[in-house]
């Protein structure tokens, strides 16, 4: 019976009567009321600045073991092809000591003119320049311009830029202009730009 009393005083409980200075006289009814909202609002603090922060830590763990075990993931990947890797660089080095090898120094590039005037004889052309221009210096590398000179037919010309692409050292052609000979119709000027590098030494200012 004391319950149905309880549900019974809270149906009849008018909110304009209340007095909060006299709880402690307040009937059942009203004092179970203000302790639900009472334990309402403690456990809605509780949460909010215990269980919430907790969630966020909880949160942040996790995604820290995921941004770990991604790590370890990628880690075990490489250390399981770590010889593998070793072998690629090993491969590598060898090209790029290869590469090296192929760019002309200093006292190279006279060596590599005159093979450009053997291969222009050779290939049946009449040589008119072969002369290197003012070298471009850049953030790696000095690129060294060769302006090239000659004169014959397309059969010819074209032997002659084969034999420059099969040359050992890196040698680049460009920007080519092909024009009728004024003196015999029968031939053909070629000019083609050619280009060689080398590294860029300390103290070389680009």
């Amino acid at each position: 019976m004391a319950l149905e009393d309880t549900l019974k005083q809270l149906n009849q409980l008018d909110i304009n009567d209340i007095d909060f200075s006299r709880v402690g006289v307040w009937p059942l009814a009203g004092r179970v009321v203000l302790l639900i909202l009472v334990a309402a609002v403690l456990v809605g603090g509780a949460y909010y600045f215990l269980i919430s922060d907790r969630y966020q830590q909880l949160e942040f763990a996790a995604n820290k073991e995921k941004e770990l075990f991604t790590q370890f993931e990628r880690k075990s990947f490489e250390a399981a092809n770590l010889d593998a890797y070793r072998e690629q660089l090993a491969e590598m080095e060898e090209t790029f000591g290869t590469l090296l090898q192929q760019l002309p120094k200093d006292t190279e590039v006279p060596g590599l003119l005159e093979d450009i005037d053997e291969y222009g004889r050779g290939s049946g052309l009449t040589i008119e320049k072969v002369e290197l221009e003012d070298e471009q210096v850049g953030e790696f590398y000095v690129e060294l311009p060769i302006r090239i000179e000659v004169q014959g037919g397309y059969h010819e010309f074209g032997a002659f830029v084969s034999g420059i692409a099969g040359m050992p050292r890196i040698v680049t052609l460009h920007d080519f202009n092909i024009e009728t000979n004024k003196e015999s119709g029968a031939l053909l000027n070629m000019v083609i730009n050619a280009k060689t590098y080398r590294y860029k030494e300390q103290g070389e200012e680009g």
